[in-house]
């Protein structure tokens, strides 16, 4: 199995907020869960563990890690392992999960840059092709709806 990802998912956009409004929306579980429906369990310390909280489905694994953290610049981690109580829990089949199992960990990335009244941020999620080609769906959505409720105060309905 290679050990380098296929593809960088790459997006930017802005949001009016500060960039510690942006970190602590990225990172406290009680807002991520209002956007993303995932309210991560860790301390946001490099090399710490992370646990992903889901409606259905919590996911727990040693490779699931903190690479960086600077606050409020910065952060990168490693993304979940896709197990069954996961694929059940989001409704992906068995045959996309062993694709995504196939492939090298992925890491997603978020740069933070002030921006006059905004911030900046962009997010690099480098992936294998099954999770490149899920993640060109899902971040958008994830990402508008942190833009909606750091600006708005309300997130967009779950998808």
């Amino acid at each position: 199995m290679d050990e380098t990802p296929a593809s960088e998912f790459v997006y930017t956009t802005y949001i009016r907020a500060t960039p510690e409004r942006l970190w602590k929306a990225l990172t406290d579980p009680a807002l991520t869960r209002r956007y993303w429906g995932v309210a991560f369990e860790t301390d946001w310390a490099p090399g710490s563990p992370i646990i992903w909280h889901e409606e259905n489905a919590t996911t727990a694994d040693p490779e699931q890690v903190v690479l960086e953290a600077d606050p409020p610049r910065r952060l990168s981690y490693t993304w979940h392992t896709f197990t069954p109580e996961w694929a059940r829990a989001v409704g992906v089949d068995e045959d996309t999960r062993a694709k995504l199992l196939a492939e090298p960990r992925s890491t997603v990335t978020y740069e933070i840059e002030p921006a006059g009244e905004t911030v900046r941020l962009t997010v690099v999620h480098a992936a294998g092709d099954a999770l490149f080609a899920m993640s060109r769906q899902g971040w958008p959505h994830v990402l508008s709806g942190l833009k909606t409720l750091l600006e708005t105060g309300e997130p967009l309905p779950l998808a």
